[in-house]
């Protein structure tokens, strides 16, 4: 991924969704760009049209702190698009220890620690995982397996949530909100290539699926990110059906670039039931063999 392209669409792109009227200026009639003008965003950062015109170029090399705040300011960033602009400007200096190359963090070639597993098989209640940025299922517990069980099964899906949600049918069945999540997906790859822009993995998964899909290969060009962190999603599981769960996504500190991310449901709803009868299905299963298609257990309740 070339940083001066990616600075460029990224920057291009974030001015165009602002329009004048949120950025206190008057509007005209006569706009031949949608949102704001270079010469806009040059007044309201406080830099020559000159200078914002070569930043938006790609040249973000020797860029002040200042100045990319005064420019995250004139286009209304987010906490996130701040983070990822910082990083387009580390990764254009080359001397920012976010953006030298990191240790390759392969579904194949990482094994967890023995801790880090028995903390993972010590949650009982719900799914838990450990992933990079790349969204490959690096670690997992028992009902993790068993909720990612059309995950784990895909033929050459490596265990990668980006290429299960964009080329596996079963997502759309698994994602009831399908569209949401899926821009969910790209953001995490996004933000993860400002983070870490040598990641040869992630230039050919990003390269996989934009070849291979239409509705990735939009998203990725709209250059939204995001942080994500807490929040909740519903599912549709094929044995135990429709599950509404909250989660955290947390940092490790021991494996930087990981997340350990925990789904739980609301006490007392049909959710946490959902979940103690997926833990009774997965101990009648094996979840690295076929993609389970069975019936609901008897006595599940017919919601979702």
């Amino acid at each position: 991924m070339d940083n001066r392209e990616e600075v460029r669409e990224f920057l291009t792109s974030r001015r165009a969704k602002i329009t004048p009227e949120q950025a206190g200026l008057p509007s005209g009639s006569r706009r031949r760009v949608p949102g704001l003008r270079r010469s806009e965003v040059a007044a309201l950062a406080d830099v020559s049209v000159e200078y914002y015109a070569k930043l938006e170029r790609g040249n973000l090399a020797g860029v002040s702190p200042a100045v990319l705040e005064a420019v995250a300011q004139a286009l209304r960033l987010d906490d996130a698009e701040r983070a990822h602009l910082l990083h387009l400007a580390q990764a254009a200096d080359g001397s920012d220890a976010l953006t030298r190359p990191r240790r390759r963090r392969a579904t194949g070639g990482w094994t967890p620690h023995r801790s880090l597993q028995w903390t993972l098989d010590a949650i009982t209640a719900g799914p838990a995982f450990v992933r990079n940025g790349r969204m490959d299922l690096l670690a997992a517990n028992h009902l993790a397996r068993a909720f990612y069980t059309d995950v784990y099964a895909a033929p050459g899906n490596r265990t990668n949530l980006a290429r299960f949600h964009f080329l596996d049918p079963a997502s759309r069945r698994f994602y009831p909100d399908w569209d949401q999540a899926a821009d969910t997906v790209v953001a995490i790859l996004r933000t993860e290539a400002g983070r870490n822009p040598h990641d040869k993995d992630l230039h050919d998964l990003v390269g996989e699926l934009s070849t291979r899909s239409e509705e990735f290969r939009t998203r990725w060009g709209a250059h939204n990110v995001r942080h994500h962190g807490t929040g909740t999603k519903r599912f549709h599981h094929a044995a135990v059906g429709g599950l509404t769960l909250a989660f955290e996504g947390l940092d490790m500190a021991a494996e930087p670039g990981l997340t350990l991310t925990i789904y739980t449901a609301e006490p007392g709803s049909p959710s946490e039931e959902g979940l103690r009868l997926l833990a009774s299905w997965a101990a009648t299963q094996e979840t690295d063999g076929p993609r389970a298609r069975s019936p609901r257990p008897s006595g599940t309740p017919p919601w979702g």
